[in-house]
């Protein structure tokens, strides 16, 4: 079977992506703090494998042991390949350098960075072992290409994930994985809402956002989720890549 690894699995485009990719008959393994009943549901109706891992990620000791319970678990099934989707993050804090809180900038570089490391990391050590094809999905954001005031902690960690994509698709040359970042644009979903509450002292920008919620001009998850599948499916992947949303959501 084929098995996807979802993180932050409960909302947004981590939810329409385990949906996505349960229509195409994928086993999914979705790891989040809270359980989405819905899921349980669409997995029931399609006949399809869903397994839901509770877990606070920025939580060093329950992401060790979810691993490894990931771990156990597909060990005993029939991996025919691979799918990481390293999707959970968070935008907080959204302030100046100078004013920045210490324990949120912590977490967020945890959860941002050193997760989708770490899960990477992981998985492609399993993938390599079981000699099965990985696909690893990097979600990014434009912030890492920008100067955008208030978001400094964002902006580096996507950055970082970038050049760690690069990097990692570099050293696997050879090896039949398929591994790049995809940035989804601007999507209707409760980090947005995080994002339009920002004060302006914080966050010169918010304005902006605040007006493409006005005006209708987010993208929803589930179409951000349909263009990603497609673009796995009909594209040929360059390897260690920035794929962008708004470069084929016209053509899927």
């Amino acid at each position: 079977m084929d098995f996807v690894i979802i993180t932050g699995d409960s909302k947004g485009l981590g939810e329409s992506a385990a949906k996505r990719w349960m229509e195409e008959g994928a086993g999914v393994i979705g790891i989040s703090r809270t359980f989405n009943k819905s899921l349980e549901k669409t997995a029931s109706d399609r006949n399809v494998s869903y397994h839901h891992y509770e877990c606070d990620l920025t939580d060093e000791a329950e992401t060790n042991n979810t691993l490894a319970a990931v771990h156990n678990f597909l060990q005993r099934e029939n991996v025919d390949s691979l799918t990481v989707i390293n999707n959970a993050g968070m935008v907080e804090p959204i302030e100046q350098v100078g004013r920045l809180d210490i324990p949120s900038v912590d977490r967020h570089v945890r959860l941002n960075v050193s997760v989708p490391i770490l899960l990477s990391n992981y998985m492609l050590g399993l993938s390599n072992e079981w000699e099965v094809p990985l696909t690893l999905v990097n979600i990014t954001s434009g912030a890492a290409e920008k100067t955008i005031e208030g978001w400094s902690v964002y902006s580096a960690g996507k950055a970082a994930i970038n050049r760690f994509t690069a990097v990692t698709a570099k050293e696997q040359e050879g090896n039949g994985h398929t591994i790049f970042a995809f940035s989804p644009g601007v999507m209707d979903t409760s980090m947005q809402e995080e994002i339009r509450s920002a004060s302006k002292e914080s966050f010169a920008d918010v304005e902006k956002f605040r007006e493409l919620k006005e005006k209708g001009q987010l993208t929803s998850p589930d179409r951000v989720a349909d263009v990603l599948k497609k673009l796995l499916a009909h594209e040929s992947i360059q390897n260690g890549e920035v794929y962008k949303l708004y470069d084929y959501i016209d053509k899927y």
